[in-house]
């Protein structure tokens, strides 16, 4: 193993970057940084030693097994691995030198993610964590819609996937919705009343959560992977106005009253690749200096967030026992 090193002198005009973890989603991670100006890919790392392989060929760049061997060579890491190594493979990462960016949830408990970020303050590194959908051109669209947030509704559901198991839905789908609710509303919540059910797995697989604010706003939502047609939408009404929004055809149509009547128009947004414009936002906070849209504070939040809702329904089920 490398010895430790404080921190890595970064070349801001071409910024070194591996991608620790090649499966579903990361393998995105790699393509998109192969293809990305002032960026060298440097290396791709799984444990699947020939899946590593392929991938490397694919973008001409360097496999390994062992993401410790990356250290020295890489400035910056997508930790697209479990949920349940994200803590101990950011942490040895961030304690070498290497700024992170770690897929959400940010880890599978609150104290690893403090821990995490008070190594990145002590380093002067940056973490920041996967909410994709921050970077949902609809979604980015809303920042520019004035008004108070008042109610929220949110689905997320899809058919079963066997990946991403080793967490509940909470975790694995819901936790994305928190994230932007959180971002939307900028209250402390009051109370939360939950409820889950195990389907296929030993975690949540349907739940369905009312988050009151303590500014009086409300959102539900329900996040299910064990739906037969995906759906991704959020509902906001705000003091004189309605968004329908679709995460997936990144569409959005504001509602407002008229002339007594409700009228509809369809938002003005240029569709972009999500992933693409969150990597390419990491890679700028690395150069700049800046705070990430999604920092390791927001990660923290949006996971606090996710496990009292957890808890509550934990309880749920224990009352309704």
């Amino acid at each position: 193993m490398p010895a430790q090193i404080d921190k890595i002198t970064v070349n801001m005009d071409r910024i070194k970057v591996g991608v620790i973890g090649v499966g579903h989603l990361g393998q995105h991670h790699a393509r998109i940084y192969a293809d990305m100006d002032g960026v060298e890919l440097a290396g791709i790392c799984d444990t699947d030693a020939k899946r590593a392989k392929e991938f490397a060929r694919k973008y001409k760049t360097t496999a390994f097994s062992d993401y410790k061997e990356m250290f020295g060579v890489v400035n910056c890491a997508s930790v697209v691995v479990p949920t349940d190594f994200h803590y101990h493979v950011a942490k040895d990462c961030l304690q070498n030198g290497i700024s992170v960016l770690i897929e959400k949830p940010m880890t599978k408990f609150v104290a690893e993610a403090e821990d995490l970020l008070a190594i990145a303050k002590e380093k002067g590194l940056t973490i920041q964590v996967g909410h994709i959908e921050r970077f949902n051109a609809a979604v980015r669209a809303l920042d520019e819609i004035p008004g108070n947030v008042r109610f929220i509704e949110c689905h997320r559901l899809g058919p079963f996937k066997k990946r991403a198991l080793d967490v509940g839905v909470v975790l694995d789908l819901m936790i994305h919705d928190i994230d932007i609710i959180l971002a939307l509303v900028k209250s402390e919540i009051a109370s939360i009343d939950a409820v889950g059910v195990n389907i296929l797995t030993g975690h949540e697989d349907l739940a369905n959560v009312r988050i009151r604010f303590k500014n009086g706003a409300v959102a539900n939502l329900t996040a299910s992977r064990v739906t037969d047609k995906e759906m991704r939408k959020i509902r906001l009404f705000k003091d004189d106005c309605y968004i329908s929004l679709d995460y997936i055809k990144q569409e959005s149509v504001i509602y407002r009253k008229i002339n007594n009547r409700i009228t509809g128009k369809l938002i003005n947004i240029k569709k972009e690749e999500p992933l693409k414009k969150e990597l390419e936002a990491f890679i700028s906070c690395l150069k700049t200096g800046e705070r990430p849209l999604v920092s390791g504070e927001e990660g923290l939040d949006a996971l606090k967030t996710a496990l009292q809702i957890e808890d509550a329904i934990k309880e749920n089920l224990k009352t309704n026992a």
